[in-house]
């Protein structure tokens, strides 16, 4: 998504220009009784120190651009475009950027309260409940709210940012609640690896990207390839590059004014009676459809 990455691109000019060390910065986007939602732009790189950090209130980032490694007492996952980080209040993180420079998220904080009366509307939970996992992989099921929120922070004019944000705690907690953490160890380097493909993919998601391009890539061969770049981002390749690509085209369908066909053809898509199909899939609906209804 090239109008997201502009910001982190211009903010790692700046630091280079300045000379000066990687920063978070989080611009406050909206906020109510009870939530707040910031756009968080981070210059860190492979030659800045990761420092222990400490979630205030339930946290919700989605990722938007670039790569990260986030490592709590939960685990150890790679963020990448299209997942979401999970936080519990009082519970004690790191952000790294070992293998790549610079991220893009859009971080929803809730107070406790806030979240607790929200979901337990949805599935019954206990007081004091929490997240069991860190990360949600980019799944079908959040598709529609990460693409609105990646138009949202394009132009913001209009957003309904605590319907989202409502929609977003309910689904995540519930999906939460049903993943598991695979703890088994990963070969050496894989996560550099992965990384390196990831950024290839989020770069240019409209490329020939085989797995066989991807593989030698990484430098493995396709099969172990395959089963790495799966545990690392809870996605296949092609189920990876897919999803960009219909991210892209959503976030396109919201904030530019060119023909589905046009569209379709620029995210990679080689005719667009496939894109139709791909994007219903995805989405639920037409993109003809999704665009009038934003």
């Amino acid at each position: 998504m090239a109008k997201i990455a502009v910001a982190v691109e211009r903010a790692l000019a700046r630091r280079k220009a300045l000379g000066t060390a990687g920063e978070t910065t989080p611009r406050i986007i909206a906020a109510g009784d009870g939530w707040t939602v910031a756009d968080v732009v981070c210059t860190a790189g492979p030659h800045d120190r990761s420092f222990e950090e400490r979630h205030t209130k339930y946290t919700i980032a989605i990722v938007l651009a670039g790569t990260f490694q986030y490592r709590s007492t939960l685990g150890r996952h790679l963020m990448t475009p299209g997942a979401l980080m999970l936080g519990n209040p009082g519970q004690c993180f790191e952000c790294g950027h070992e293998h790549g420079q610079g991220d893009r998220c859009v971080s929803f904080w809730y107070a406790p309260d806030y979240l607790e009366r929200l979901t337990a509307d949805g599935r019954p939970r206990r007081r004091g409940m929490s997240f069991n996992v860190t990360r949600l992989p980019p799944l079908q099921r959040l598709a529609p709210l990460v693409a609105r929120t990646a138009a949202g922070v394009i132009d913001s004019d209009g957003v309904p940012w605590e319907e989202i944000g409502v929609s977003l705690a309910v689904r995540s907690m519930n999906l939460a609640a049903d993943a598991s953490v695979d703890r088994r160890p990963l070969p050496p380097n894989a996560e550099a690896r992965v990384t390196r493909t990831v950024r290839l993919i989020d770069q240019r998601p409209d490329a020939a990207l085989t797995l066989g391009t991807l593989a030698q890539e990484a430098g493995l061969s396709p099969y172990h390839f395959l089963r790495v770049f799966e545990r690392l981002t809870g996605l296949t390749p092609h189920q990876y590059v897919r999803r960009a690509r219909l991210r892209e085209a959503a976030v396109r369908l919201e904030a530019d004014e060119g023909k589905v066909l046009d569209i379709a053809l620029d995210c990679g898509f080689g005719d667009v009676s496939n894109f139709n199909r791909a994007f219903r899939a995805e989405f639920g609906v037409n993109p003809g459809i999704y665009r009038a209804s934003r």
